[in-house]
């Protein structure tokens, strides 16, 4: 099925030297633009967790585009060749669905933190709504919050992708931060995420 896109997200298990490795502008990223059809010059954004040993890489397309999941093997399969020491190798489609310049716009982002989960059923559509009206904008506000963002991944999933870029690790753990975690609507909706990973990267 077509999925209008606008990032791609690459998965790996690597070492940060292996991570490391991976040029963010590159002929690699031209052999990406021609298997899904993009003429614009593509730029990696790669963030790293050493607890994981896990790469994500974000590409940003220029505009939003219909892709098929077909494009995503042809994709992976790409990769796999460009990358052999990268390991477990997937490409999924994200549809951003939220997009807030944080209280911090403009610092340096030395931290990326991901929380992805599928939602129980029966709990999407208040699920969404929770985290577009109150969580994301919420926390985009908080001081070292420099960006908020969440997207739909449409291929290896969880569902619900919500990113965010910070000035340190030590955000999370801020009396504002912990306020925007703890409100009423909060804890009706947390305990129906399920499937939820919850990952601290540093930005390469």
């Amino acid at each position: 099925m077509m999925i209008n896109t606008d990032c791609l997200l690459i998965q790996a298990s690597t070492d940060e030297a292996g991570a490391r490795s991976i040029p963010t502008s590159a002929p690699w990223l031209s052999a990406v633009g021609q298997v899904l059809g993009q003429e614009d010059v593509l730029h990696a954004r790669p963030v790293w967790s050493a607890a994981q040993q896990s790469l994500y890489l974000y590409v940003d397309l220029p505009h939003s585009t219909g892709l098929e999941s077909r494009q995503m093997v042809t994709l992976e399969e790409g990769l796999k060749r460009s990358f052999p020491t990268l390991h477990k190798l997937r490409a999924s489609r994200l549809s951003r669905a939220f997009d807030k310049a944080g209280a911090s716009r403009g610092a340096h982002a030395a931290q990326h933190y991901v929380v992805e989960t599928d939602p129980e059923a029966g709990w999407q559509e208040e699920l969404m709504r929770w985290y577009d009206t109150e969580h994301m904008p919420g926390l985009a506000s908080v001081q070292g919050c420099i960006r908020a963002q969440r997207f739909l991944n449409h291929d290896h999933g969880p569902l619900s992708y919500a990113c965010y870029d910070l000035v340190t690790e030590d955000t999370l753990g801020s009396e504002a931060w912990l306020a925007v975690r703890h409100t009423g609507w909060s804890s009706r909706v947390r305990p129906h995420f399920t499937n939820t990973k919850r990952t601290m990267f540093s930005c390469l």
